[in-house]
């Protein structure tokens, strides 16, 4: 139960200034899981409304499509930089400061009279990356690492469904009010955490002080650390086979295998699922099991489920829900290392947590822009089933090479 609802118990003792007073403990599991939702489902929620905007505001498709790309990239860059000013101010000013601009960057959206003023404020709402960087961040500074990772898992859950449920959600309120009406439940949304964060997100940051030329200088601390590289790239590596297939699914499916839109994206969902699955399962045991073998277990799945359904494939059998019964074990596999992956990375140097955690979270978002335009240009209806599960399973055994490299170094 969180602070804020708590402290709202007390309107009806008549002390109504506690309803709104400063945190001074760590947040509970439903601020974090907020902070991460909210930041996971702003990318995605709006790609229903993109063919109405182009329409309102007189654009092309693709123009209208930057509130998309546009939103991903500032989100990379934002990763760098947020993490580090966390580190240096502390948790709670950047989480308070970047909700409030991506609350009101929703309001100016909303009320944008053209493209451009639309897209400049799109590109503010993209502060909400603090609630992922951040989060991440506050879980290591109140847990050990295997405690972290357990935790990370449950909050890993929160970001598997928020993409699944944000489209759905974004598309019913434009077909009822309008795209507008996004944004002003963007910015209720903001509004909202907002006072979340300010009842129940007390600092964790008890190392802060470096200046922000500091903090970046201590960048070369983690980019030269092989243990450091080992966990991000079994991250970069999980998510970007995740990548591969969201960018090379829909071909496959209906160029090769003729399936319907509502089936793929029925379909499409089952990884997400897998990641669901797995995130639960690494919320559950990750605590005991201990990060390295968690993250070897997580990479052992995917491997062996693409293998075998490729070697089903070399046999002559040719059916489409293996090929997406493969796809789900690389989702189960990425939710039993990601969280892991994550802990470890900021396990690293502990005091640079929140920069580990958004340099981490920078090079996943990097590899996935990457991987989804080579997929597209890599596949064809010749080769497009195998070449999709060659390249995920050929992702997947480089994570595995590092889990085995973090089992052995770490142990």
């Amino acid at each position: 139960m969180s602070r804020a609802f708590c402290v709202a118990a007390g309107v009806q003792t008549g002390h109504v200034g506690a309803m709104f007073a400063a945190a001074r403990t760590p947040p509970r599991f439903f601020t974090l899981a907020a902070m991460t939702a909210l930041s996971v489902l702003s990318f995605n929620m709006i790609t229903p409304s993109l063919a109405t905007i182009a329409a309102d505001f007189h654009v092309t498709y693709a123009v209208a499509s930057v509130a998309v790309s546009g939103f991903l990239a500032v989100n990379a860059v934002l990763y760098l930089i947020l993490g580090p000013l966390s580190d240096m101010y502390g948790r709670r000013p950047v989480l308070l400061w970047c909700t409030g601009l991506f609350a009101a960057a929703s309001v100016g959206a909303a009320l944008a009279p053209d493209i451009y003023t639309f897209l400049a404020f799109r590109t503010l709402q993209a502060a909400v990356a603090a609630g992922s960087v951040v989060s991440g961040a506050i879980v290591r500074d109140t847990s050990e690492a295997e405690e972290a990772a357990s935790r990370l898992g449950y909050l890993s859950m929160a970001m598997a469904v928020a993409p699944m449920l944000a489209p759905m959600v974004g598309g019913v309120l434009d077909d009822l009010f309008g795209w507008r009406a996004v944004f002003w439940a963007f910015a209720i949304f903001g509004g909202a955490l907002w006072v979340l964060i300010w009842c129940d997100a007390g600092e964790t940051n008890a190392t802060r002080g470096n200046t922000f030329a500091e903090q970046i200088r201590a960048y070369p601390d983690l980019i030269t650390s092989a243990q450091f590289w080992a966990y991000a790239l079994v991250m970069c590596c999980g998510i970007g086979a995740f990548y591969v297939f969201v960018g090379g699914a829909p071909f496959v499916s209906a160029e090769i295998f003729g399936l319907s839109s509502a089936v793929l994206g029925l379909a499409i969902g089952t990884i997400t699922a897998g990641f669901f699955c797995g995130s639960f399962v690494s919320g559950r045991i990750a605590a005991r099991v201990g990060i390295p073998r968690m993250i070897l277990l997580g990479r052992l799945v995917p491997v062996a489920g693409l293998g075998a359904a490729l070697l089903v494939y070399a046999t002559g059998v040719f059916c489409p829900w293996l090929f997406f019964a493969a796809a789900i074990t690389t989702g189960i596999g990425n939710g039993l290392t990601t969280p892991s992956a994550r802990a470890g990375s900021m396990s690293v140097r502990p005091d640079l947590a929140g920069s580990a955690s958004g340099l981490g979270g920078a090079l996943v978002l990097a590899l996935g822009a990457v991987m989804i335009q080579l997929t597209g240009a890599l596949l064809t209806p010749q080769n497009g089933v195998w070449m999709l599960m060659a390249s995920m399973l050929f992702l997947c055994g480089i994570g595995l090479l590092c889990a085995i490299w973090i089992r052995l170094r770490v142990q």
